[in-house]
């Protein structure tokens, strides 16, 4: 069986990247397919052992810094693709990955991140964000890339959802049912040790939909520290608002953040994602989380036993949970056992079996 992984880009390295990462471990002899690569991420361990292809994109001025410039020629090079050789396609996906188009007779299973958010649900944040000369502009945009996104749902023989959340929302936009699978943690790796500092901690891409910004309000209220670890597009703007107990540390190597999340009072996670790797690590690392009680959130934290959840995004309801694990009776090895069903043999052994039974139910012939 010949078998090819299909993934968005490599060029922030968060938890879809990992996903695809882990299904090349499972199937090595895969070739990847993906839209560009970053500079920094093609030299980095964690692709290292890949045959990567990458798309036309890559070549294209500015695409290893600056990809989402290029969301119009997604659909295009994502078609450009040549999978017909093969008999199985996994594709990795919260942008176009599951728009390539596979040989007729070829399996297709798409593990599903999200159905693409910046066309769907928070098309009007990131219209909002934009400048307004633009706003014309990405409408027809996301527009057009809503219709082709609908129109390559056939392409997928099934999908898989990294949580129920996003299982509701591949019902709502695509109207097909999905397995809940939730993403791999490498628990192994992120543990407890060290002493517990006196410091709150954000671990995120600074974008938008984040809502770091209600965390800095909150803290710069609060007048205790808050590490701000990750960048992005908003750092500029949410240095600006931050006090002077909001410290920004960038983007860190792996072994920084793990060391960030062992010596933190609790994770503030804000926003509301589709499932959350960092809460499921920081928890690994025995440390609680204070969460927005909205989306994936409610499927990683326990209220009351991991963390802390707050039923709105503002500053009064998070510093109340921020509170509340102040004073709960919180069990570091609960926490941690807690974590260990997200463990990343456990996304292998469902993902493999998964494989395996939709195969052999593809093997049969229709009619039998």
């Amino acid at each position: 069986m010949k078998i090819a992984i299909v993934h968005d880009f490599f060029c922030n390295l968060g938890g879809s990247d990992q996903v695809a990462v882990v299904l090349h471990q499972l199937y090595p002899d895969a070739p990847v397919y993906t839209l560009v690569v970053s500079d920094r991420n093609r030299q980095g361990e964690m692709l290292e052992g890949m045959e990567i292809r990458t798309s036309f994109i890559q070549r294209l001025p500015l695409s290893r810094r600056r990809h989402e410039i290029y969301l119009p020629l997604f659909p295009l090079a994502i078609e450009s693709f040549d999978v017909t050789g093969f008999d199985l396609v996994l594709s990795s996906s919260h942008a176009c990955a599951k728009g390539v188009i596979p040989a007729p007779e070829a399996l297709h299973i798409c593990y599903c991140h999200t159905p693409a958010r910046y066309a769907w649900d928070l098309s009007y944040l990131y219209a909002r964000h934009a400048p307004w000369l633009l706003r014309g502009y990405i409408a027809v945009v996301m527009h057009r890339f809503r219709v082709w996104d609908l129109s390559t749902v056939a392409r997928v023989d099934h999908f898989v959802a990294n949580s129920r959340f996003v299982a509701r929302r591949i019902k709502r936009y695509y109207r097909r049912p999905s397995t809940v699978i939730h993403p791999p943690v490498d628990t192994a790796y992120f543990t407890p040790g060290g002493e517990r500092g006196d410091y709150y901690l954000v671990v995120s891409r600074l974008t938008a939909y984040k809502q770091i910004d209600l965390a800095i309000e909150a803290f710069n209220r609060l007048g205790k520290p808050l590490w701000v670890v990750g960048d992005g597009p908003e750092r500029r703007r949410l240095q600006a608002m931050a006090g002077p107990k909001v410290r920004f540390l960038g983007a860190l190597p792996r072994e920084g953040v793990r060391d960030a999340m062992r010596g933190c009072q609790a994770l503030i996670f804000p926003g509301k994602e589709d499932f959350g790797i960092t809460p499921v690590e920081v928890q690994a690392t025995g440390r609680p989380v204070a969460a927005y009680g909205r989306g994936g959130a409610l499927e990683s934290v326990i209220d009351g036993v991991t963390g802390a959840l707050f039923e709105e995004q503002t500053c009064e309801a998070l510093l109340e949970a921020v509170d509340r694990i102040a004073h709960l009776s919180l069990d570091q090895e609960v926490i941690r056992q807690h974590a260990g069903q997200f463990d990343r043999e456990v996304f292998c052994r469902k993902m493999t079996g998964l494989i395996q039974e939709k195969w052999d139910e593809h093997q049969v012939p229709d009619g039998f």
